[in-house]
């Protein structure tokens, strides 16, 4: 082979590795960053527009004090089934004069990682006043407050209450204003205009516990009128939090999805 013929194919070589790099790096600037949510995944605005709609963890109102990875807009975005039993729910509800609320709904991974990076930081206590005035920071793991997985990104797991109707605005929270404990009198902790169920959302405190003796009265009767009314329509309560639940049987029992909370992220009409 002549000096200028290893000198060519040398180049060509060259040529050729450089523009398979330069295709691979187009490829991967293709890729969507974000993934897409299954076609049966919905807004539930578009199952019910009546149900209210007060998402937290859009908003610096939560225990983390900042807006949560993933949360891209202030929306419940949830699998149809879940949605529709929902929507169910709220027609009986409302015959009786009140609407649900929710506060959360699907959850995507990357919030749960920003709770446990939150959770790990055990200088940032700068909620605790209002959101876990009697745990230590370090018990959050143990305690079950704080998990690497929730039940909320398989979709069919929501966060909600119960408003008694014409429902009554609240006054939004302001970062850096004084907080209460969420265990504290209704007329003391933070404002918010669903009935009184002993607790605020997301304490963290044994008080929470659905069925917890010393909650009792118009409290109880309150969590217990969330609780019967979802349970009659194949709900299942989180025993340590009135306000949880999840639709059962789960579309996707076993996946945890990373979507954002947008509109994007469904699929149009949904």
């Amino acid at each position: 082979m002549t000096y200028l013929s290893r000198a060519l194919r040398g180049v060509i070589t060259a040529v050729a590795a450089l523009l398979t790099v330069t295709v691979a790096s187009a490829t991967a600037r293709a890729t969507p960053t974000d993934p897409k949510a299954p076609k049966d995944f919905v807004a539930l605005s578009a199952v019910d527009a009546t149900i209210i709609q007060e998402m937290r963890y859009f908003t610096p109102h939560n225990f983390v004090g900042e807006r949560v990875d993933g949360y891209e807009q202030p929306m419940c975005v949830l699998t149809r089934p879940a949605a529709e039993a929902l929507h169910k729910a709220q027609k009986e509800l409302l015959r009786k004069g009140y609407s649900l609320k929710v506060y959360d709904c699907y959850r995507p991974q990357r919030a749960v990682d920003h709770f446990v990076r939150w959770a790990k930081d055990l200088d940032d206590q700068a909620m605790k006043a209002e959101f876990y005035p009697r745990v230590d920071k370090t018990r959050l793991f143990d305690d079950g407050y704080i998990a690497a997985k929730s039940g909320h990104s398989r979709g069919s797991t929501m966060d909600l209450t119960v408003v008694r109707l014409p429902a009554r605005p609240t006054h939004p929270y302001v970062p850096g204003q004084p907080l209460v404990p969420c265990y504290a009198p209704k007329d003391q902790r933070f404002p918010d205009n669903s009935l009184d169920m002993g607790t605020g959302f997301d304490c963290f405190d044994t008080l929470a516990h659905t069925l917890d003796p010393r909650i009792q009265g118009q409290q109880r009767a309150n969590r217990l009128l969330l609780k019967s009314t979802l349970e009659n329509l194949g709900f299942v309560n989180l025993a340590e939090e009135w306000w949880h639940y999840t639709y059962q049987p789960e579309p996707y029992p076993d996946t945890y999805f990373d979507f954002p909370v947008s509109r994007k992220s469904l699929t149009p009409g949904r």
